[in-house]
């Protein structure tokens, strides 16, 4: 089921048959909220986070589109995560799944930023123990255009320094402007890391004491893994002291090899995340 809760920042409340739950706000399309069946919230979201027009939440699932980071010379990380989008309705499969979705277009306001007609459709599927996002970016323009986009994917953690990543082993990154590769063992994660890591070809898997989750991703083909540090995480004003000690992006990006879209082209990729028991 599904509950519409307007407001000046108005939200879908998404609930599982088996009793998971997640929140969307249509400010970013912005998951800020998932919560399995066994009560456990698997999304952070700083206690900071900057509730007004125009502004970025810190945390939850933010939509990076048409420009990753600063990496060209758009607005960081784009428009999508900072401007209303519409919610069309829900779903429910006989699988106990439930999927909520919502749009975004092209406005005067976009066009100020990228002078592109585009369409954005977002569905969040949630089951008992699942999360699935899904971008599809539509090319409605007279040219063609390219892109680079990510799930900005924020995880919650009790200690950032318990946490182990696997899947990333012997692939190449890029972090600070230097290139490196990463030794064939488990990352963890020891001071600031802001890596994206080139070709990812399989899961991600998020690890901490006897929980784990597994991150999949489909058509987006990199990750970045950010966790700000102690000295950087102390200088974000929307981030709550200590706050990087229980927080990890892992995030799905297609950043290396730009999406090149012609009119009437439609590009699709998606994050999911499961969580997995013994």
């Amino acid at each position: 089921m599904a509950e519409l809760v307007l407001g000046e920042f108005p939200k879908v409340l998404l609930r599982a048959p088996a009793g998971s739950s997640a929140e969307i706000y249509l400010h970013g399309g912005h998951v800020t909220s998932w919560i399995t069946a066994d009560g456990r919230e698997r999304l952070f979201l700083s206690q900071r986070s900057e509730f007004r027009p125009g502004a970025a939440l810190r945390g939850g699932v933010p939509v990076v589109f048409p420009q990753f980071s600063g990496m060209g010379p758009l607005l960081k990380h784009g428009f999508a995560r900072i401007i209303p989008w519409e919610y069309l309705g829900v779903e429910t499969d006989s699988s106990d799944t439930v999927t909520a979705q919502f749009q975004l277009h092209d406005t005067e306001e976009t066009w100020q930023i990228w002078d592109h007609s585009f369409q954005l459709d977002l569905a969040v599927t949630l089951s008992e123990s699942n999360l699935r996002i899904r971008l599809q970016v539509t090319n409605t323009d007279t040219q063609h255009f390219d892109f680079t986009a990510a799930l900005h994917t924020y995880f919650r953690v009790q200690d950032i320094a318990a946490v182990i990543v696997e899947g990333l082993e012997g692939l190449a990154y890029r972090e600070f402007d230097s290139d490196g590769v990463q030794p064939e063992a488990p990352l963890n994660i020891v001071g600031e890391i802001d890596r994206i890591y080139w070709n990812v070809p399989g899961p991600v898997i998020l690890r901490e004491g006897d929980q784990t989750l597994l991150i999949t991703a489909d058509s987006f083909g990199d990750a970045v893994v950010w966790n700000p540090g102690a000295t950087r995480g102390a200088a974000l004003v929307d981030l709550e002291p200590d706050g990087y000690r229980r927080m990890l992006c892992i995030e799905a990006a297609v950043i290396g090899q730009p999406v090149l879209l012609a009119p009437g082209e439609t590009w699709s990729g998606s994050q999911a995340m499961a969580l997995k028991t013994g």
